[in-house]
């Protein structure tokens, strides 16, 4: 005798179908919300980076990284015995576009600083590029002449690298303009995986695309 055959019924097809809609979608959601969770944190980075440097200038009536000789900060007591850079203290702090991400010029000295007096959280004895902050997509924090406006001087800028696409346009827009070539929020575009240097300003942000984004402080 022959056996019938057995099988998903349509009502048992549609229900599967439903839980790998919803499946598929609670994903989809999830990495939304770790994106802007992400993009959230750069912004709030970036604000605690310009708020720690003018807070360093109200209270002790210096630049932080060019604050300075070393010994004179060390002498401070507490976390600062810990610092290992100071900077000339002739008024500007040297940290060149290319050095943005390096540890070059007066970086270390403005991170220790920065950490020592307490404005910003971390150890005031991290040396080199372990002295620059993590940002929120796992690449580094870093400041100098990252953004240079359409006419006019270098400004002295706080960067972010390695940001992808998407949240880059979502910073430009919460800072300024959305246009990653003008205004005071402007970026560069990036190679997958490596702290580039600020410079010349992309035309436009793509999602497939990496970049370098920096905001004048």
């Amino acid at each position: 005798m022959k056996k019938a055959q057995s099988g998903f019924t349509l009502v048992e097809i549609a229900i599967v179908l439903v839980i790998i809609g919803l499946l598929l979608g609670g994903v989809l959601k999830g990495q939304e919300m770790i994106e802007n969770a992400k993009i959230k944190n750069a912004v709030n980075d970036m604000n605690g980076v310009t708020a720690a440097y003018n807070s360093y200038i109200d209270r002790f009536r210096r630049l932080p990284g060019d604050d300075g000789p070393l010994l004179t900060l060390q002498a401070r007591g507490g976390p600062w015995a810990n610092v290992t850079a100071g900077g000339n203290n002739n008024g500007i702090i040297l940290i060149s576009q290319a050095n943005t991400f390096t540890a070059g010029g007066e970086s270390v000295a403005f991170w220790q600083s920065l950490k020592a007096a307490g404005f910003i959280s971390g150890n005031p004895a991290d040396i080199g590029v372990a002295a620059l902050p993590r940002n929120a997509f796992n690449a580094l924090t870093g400041v100098g002449t990252g953004v240079t406006p359409a006419t006019g001087t270098a400004v002295f800028s706080v960067c972010l690298s390695q940001v992808p696409g998407k949240a880059a346009r979502a910073i430009d827009t919460q800072f300024d303009d959305g246009l990653p070539n003008q205004g005071s929020v402007l970026a560069t575009l990036g190679a997958a995986g490596v702290n580039t240097a600020p410079g010349a300003a992309a035309a436009t942000y793509s999602d497939a695309n990496q970049y370098t984004v920096c905001k004048a402080m």
